[in-house]
């Protein structure tokens, strides 16, 4: 799958408003509101665009910032890191590099040997409870 392949009407049709505002928009949910911000359950988190696996709930960790935190993807090829410099900042922001989907932003202050927080939108992962990881 690839990005340019599909049109906003075909996102449009496959995810929900709020869905499309974070993946598509680039938008960012408010914190302590998403689904996994608190959850613990384990599996496989995937794109909630197109499904690829992302990130493994054992890498999920509570940085105290209200969105799923995680220090590593399944595998570095599955996401694409982008410099963003809207709202008056210098950040990273990583989208999912099948679909080009937005799942959030990347910094250096994670807790673990990886150094790195994925700061990610419950809107933009889905949780498969039955993968093992």
């Amino acid at each position: 799958m690839s990005a340019d392949r599909y049109d906003d009407a075909y996102w449009q049709e496959k995810l929900t408003k709020d869905e499309f505002h974070v993946l598509r928009e680039k938008g960012t949910e408010r914190a302590f509101t998403g689904e996994y911000w608190n959850c613990d359950d384990a599996g496989i988190y995937r794109c909630r665009g197109c499904g690829e696996p992302l990130f493994e709930s054992d890498k999920k960790f509570d940085a105290g910032c209200g969105w799923p935190s995680f220090d590593r993807p399944v595998e570095e090829e599955v996401i694409t890191e982008i410099r963003d410099t809207s709202h008056g900042m210098i950040r990273t922001e990583v989208t999912c590099r099948r679909c080009g989907g937005h799942l959030g932003h990347i910094f250096p202050d994670g807790p673990t040997e990886t150094g790195r927080r994925y700061c990610i939108n419950s809107l933009s992962i889905a949780l498969d409870k039955g993968a093992s990881e």
